[in-house]
């Protein structure tokens, strides 16, 4: 059965979860995680972009982003590739580094933010 399509619109509200394949680690020491930073924020101000949480764990990371200059899915591809590609460098490895595709969920602002006249983006 296919998968269902995304909903990607510039202006949702999203969180998306990506893990690594097998569940291993995708950060391993915090060269791996200033890299993984200094990428996404960079994202962020390129693609206009924010970005009101963010949390790394040792084998995932959770982002809540409200793309506006571009669809989710091209602000995800850029992140993701340009990170496996310097982490399979780094670390001397090949191969995949996460498993699957990302997940997204859209969310309803109100739900997700406690008052929507005090959000400040933690990243632009």
């Amino acid at each position: 059965m296919p998968r269902q399509p995304r909903i990607d619109i510039p202006g949702l509200l999203q969180h998306v979860i990506v893990r690594g394949i097998e569940r291993r680690n995708i950060f391993r020491n915090n060269t791996d995680r200033r890299d993984f930073v200094d990428r996404l924020s960079t994202l962020l101000i390129e693609t206009d972009t924010d970005c009101y949480a963010w949390a790394m764990i040792p084998n995932h990371f959770h982002l809540l982003l409200k793309p506006k200059g571009c669809e989710l899915k091209h602000f995800m591809r850029r992140l993701l590739t340009g990170y496996a590609v310097n982490f399979n460098k780094r670390h001397r490895r090949s191969g995949h580094l996460f498993q699957n595709r990302y997940k997204s969920i859209v969310c309803e602002e109100d739900t997700y933010l406690l008052k929507s006249g005090d959000i400040i983006p933690i990243m632009q």
